[in-house]
């Protein structure tokens, strides 16, 4: 229902990202799209590269004076940085003496961003992609894999958010919930979408005052090691409708489709729908969310007395929060630089060093809360469709009406 790529190298001329099936009269502003854009650029343990190189958004269409149209919606992210890149990573095939020097300055003293890069980091996409695709250079996977591709799905990203709530009051927050050892309690209150300035204002996106806190110093002494941090992140998606998604078949339960879209982001190894690994460990009687009687509930849902399947079960919203986790390994580009060999020459030596951050953290929640958007958007429109914002409206009132009929339902009074 809905499609969205992206296309682009992350030293490219810029990124691109293209939806197709976005319906009319999603209100939106390129200054929406800019200002989810900077989102992704904030937190604590982000590298210089975050600093120079800035964001050039251009819009080139789908979108007319602020309003979709329901035509395909393409948007560029320019690299500011490109005239530095031009020659390196130029389209069309370029002279061998052009590469002898350095394509920001014209020092022929330097050459590193020409060189190739034949020793591939741990950890990376750069070893498995030279094997896969037969280059002896990992600058051709690295610029592709490199997780810059992720501000082309932030920028869709806010476009789906814009969707889910603008036609069904869907609102969506992420936090981080861990950073390298550092953890929230168990028991530290959830963000709600009004919190959301908050969580942009803090360094780690942590919603805890006293966690944060030690978070900054776990990334700062990972900083002054030459190491990298990873950590969990956590989407929470509010007013999410009852029946979003389907048992019927493995491809369209929506916890499988929201699993996918956290583990393709860069660096993800793990993922959990609600109590997920926690509740592995429960018996039955303690893992369930325990419905509420029929006298108690509300229009379209029936209250739980818990939310540890996280909004799911068998694959379809129930009418709870939506709470999907996903786990961030340590960034492989690592200061002090692991042990690989050179494709090269076959000789062991040490990884190659890329400007990079100590953590990345914070961003990936941002990327997260992209992702799910984009996923429950698809979803959304599965279940209500239309090909305008009003018509989505229509089709949700008309379902919630069907389902209010039995939550509504109570026992007759006694005689």
């Amino acid at each position: 229902m809905l499609r969205w790529l992206t296309a682009g190298e992350s030293h490219g001329p810029s990124l691109i990202s293209l939806l197709d099936g976005v319906p009319a009269g999603i209100e939106l502003t390129s200054d929406d799209l800019k200002a989810a854009l900077a989102r992704r650029r904030l937190g604590h343990g982000r590298g210089s590269r975050q600093k120079f190189e800035q964001d050039v958004l251009r819009i080139h269409g789908g979108l007319r004076h602020g309003r979709t149209l329901g035509s395909p919606l393409a948007i560029e992210i320019a690299n500011s940085e490109w005239p530095k890149w031009e020659k390196v990573m130029s389209a069309d095939p370029v002279p061998r003496e052009d590469l002898l020097v350095d394509a920001g300055t014209g020092d022929e003293r330097e050459i590193a961003r020409n060189r190739p890069l034949s020793r591939p980091r741990p950890g990376h996409a750069d070893l498995s992609g030279m094997l896969k695709y037969g280059f002896e250079d990992a600058r051709p996977i690295l610029e592709r894999a490199s997780a810059r591709e992720t501000a082309a799905r932030v920028v869709a990203g806010r476009v789906a958010a814009a969707l889910l709530e603008q036609a069904a009051g869907i609102r969506l927050v992420s936090h981080t919930l861990q950073t390298g050892s550092v953890r929230v309690p168990e028991d530290a209150a959830l963000p709600t979408p009004d919190d959301s300035a908050v969580l942009d204002a803090d360094p780690l996106r942590c919603f805890h005052g006293a966690t944060s806190a030690a978070m900054v110093a776990e990334v700062d002494g990972a900083k002054a090691d030459g190491d990298t941090l990873g950590g969990v992140v956590e989407v929470l998606a509010y007013g999410v409708p009852v029946g979003l998604g389907s048992h019927a078949q493995w491809d369209r339960r929506l916890d499988g489709k929201l699993a996918q879209a956290i583990m393709s982001i860069q660096a993800m190894k793990g993922v959990e729908i609600g109590d997920g690994f926690a509740t592995a460990g429960r018996r039955g009687s303690a893992a369930h969310d325990e419905i509420l009687s029929v006298d108690a509930a509300e229009a379209g849902s029936f209250p739980r007395v818990t939310n540890r399947a996280g909004g799911l079960e068998g694959g379809i919203t129930n009418g709870q929060v939506i709470r999907v986790r996903g786990a961030l390994k340590p960034i492989s580009t690592v200061p002090r630089a692991l042990r690989t060999v050179d494709v090269a020459t076959g000789e062991q030596t040490t990884a190659n060093h890329q400007r990079s951050d100590t953590c990345a953290v914070a961003p990936a929640a941002v990327i997260a809360e992209a992702v799910v958007a984009l996923t429950l958007a698809d979803a959304l429109l599965e279940k209500a469709g239309g090909d305008s914002v009003a018509e989505i409206r229509a089709h949700l009132e008309e379902t919630q009406a069907l389902q209010s009929v039995l939550t509504d339902r109570r026992p007759d009074p006694a005689p």
